[in-house]
């Protein structure tokens, strides 16, 4: 058993102390509705399934755009070893709701990250013994990192991603993040930037890799094709587009663009679908008089001019339905979500400035035409207009990964998956 650094041991000791304050808080969590009694018992490993017999590869994400591209690199890996099984643990609920619409297959198990205190995470180890590890971004919890080094168990720190200002933050736990850092096996960081500053953390430098983002290998986004050919008949000569993912003030952007874009097409149709579903009745406020809400019921547009998809896990429809998809939190300064979820589908994806989240992505995707830059609502209305009068088929860039990304995903799977 490796030697455990003294900060890893106080840490350890001080949240097992603070477990009486662990329970009330998800307590608390529970009466706000972002855990559910199920989420509680996983957290604790009450009554957790059998392990599946055979090779089980555990990946931890937090958000829904990191737990689908950690299932889209998992999904990789079963291509290449299809005995394996796979748990991906989350810490966000809507997280576990995305992944169980993917369909991912019987050989993959969602469960909640466990409560991080030795005792907790020694009985979530103990029982998923996995063989190896996979921790996406930089949500780290000392703790269960520290109880998996212990099992000797591979891990490797996938998609890191570190800002100065975050960096910043982190300094005062370099005695915490200095022993996990070092104890990866292998860390694949997105860019230069983030090598530095997880180096300055403690991290060895000869162990870590600059792969890009491996959101880049997220799967298409499911839907149910009954859905889809119903939409599409529907929707049959109408011209559409999406904003997906929106923050506050980008839907008046969107909705400006639109009024122009109807001026020459007046049949055509707008999906909101608002990064926080529960803004829809906000968002359709916005819209107009009558503007149709999934989330109250109504299921087709008819023929509205905007539909309100205020709905989580159907961002696959409505990129299936469009062309265009104008992706938030770019205009409003929030760092920008993943693209390729919607150039996987075919889309030509629109974007703000503020896309420090996926910088080295959109750079990639911007030269070759995948996306575009648009600053106002005039810019948005013209670059739509011209992708719906070109000839691009639907679908037609159904696996648009960049040259880069591609090399990338051969990176890890030859590190992951030994020849």
């Amino acid at each position: 058993m490796k030697p455990r650094p003294l900060a890893i041991r106080l840490y350890g000791q001080v949240f097992e102390i603070l477990t009486p304050l662990w329970q009330w808080w998800l307590q608390q969590r529970l009466r706000r509705g972002k855990e559910t009694l199920t989420s509680l018992d996983q957290r604790w490993m009450r009554s957790p399934p059998a392990r599946p017999e055979g090779t089980l590869v555990w990946g931890h994400a937090v958000g829904v755009g990191e737990a689908l591209a950690l299932a889209g690199l998992l999904k990789r890996l079963q291509e290449q070893r299809p005995d394996l099984h796979f748990l991906i643990t989350t810490t966000a609920r809507t997280s576990g709701q995305a992944l169980a619409k993917q369909a991912l297959g019987p050989q993959f198990t969602h469960w909640f990250a466990p409560v991080d205190t030795p005792s907790n995470v020694a009985r979530f180890v103990n029982h998923w013994q996995p063989d190896l590890a996979l921790w996406c971004e930089m949500d780290l919890w000392p703790a269960l990192i520290d109880a998996t080094a212990q099992r000797s168990t591979p891990h490797v720190l996938v998609n890191a991603r570190l800002s100065a200002a975050a960096a910043a933050k982190r300094r005062w736990g370099r005695a915490v993040y200095a022993p996990l850092l070092a104890g990866f096996d292998a860390i694949w960081v997105q860019n230069a930037e983030t090598a530095q500053h997880l180096q300055a953390l403690g991290a060895l430098p000869q162990r870590m890799d600059i792969t890009g983002t491996i959101k880049a290998m997220v799967p298409p986004l499911a839907a149910n094709p009954s859905d889809v050919e119903r939409w599409r008949q529907a929707l049959s000569g109408r011209c559409v587009w999406v904003l997906a993912s929106s923050h506050p003030g980008e839907e008046e952007l969107a909705l400006a663009a639109h009024k122009l874009l109807r001026d020459k097409y007046p049949n055509a149709l707008l999906i909101l679908a608002p990064r926080d579903a529960g803004r829809g009745a906000t968002v359709a406020a916005m819209c107009g008089p009558d503007t149709p809400l999934r989330s109250q019921g109504a299921l087709m547009p008819g023929t509205a001019p905007c539909y309100v998809a205020d709905t989580m896990g159907e961002l696959g429809l409505w990129y299936r339905l469009s062309q265009v998809a104008m992706v938030g939190g770019s205009w409003a300064p929030v760092g920008g979500h993943n693209p390729y979820e919607a150039t996987a589908l075919g889309n030509t994806v629109l974007h703000g400035p503020h896309v420090a989240n996926f910088s080295e992505s959109y750079d990639d995707l911007d030269a070759q035409g995948l996306s575009v830059l648009a600053l106002s609502a005039e810019q948005l209305a013209a670059t739509v207009t011209e992708v719906w009068a070109s000839t691009r088929a639907d679908g037609a860039s159904e696996q648009a990964l960049t040259e880069r990304c591609a090399t990338n995903i051969q990176k890890l799977l030859a590190m992951l998956v030994p020849a």
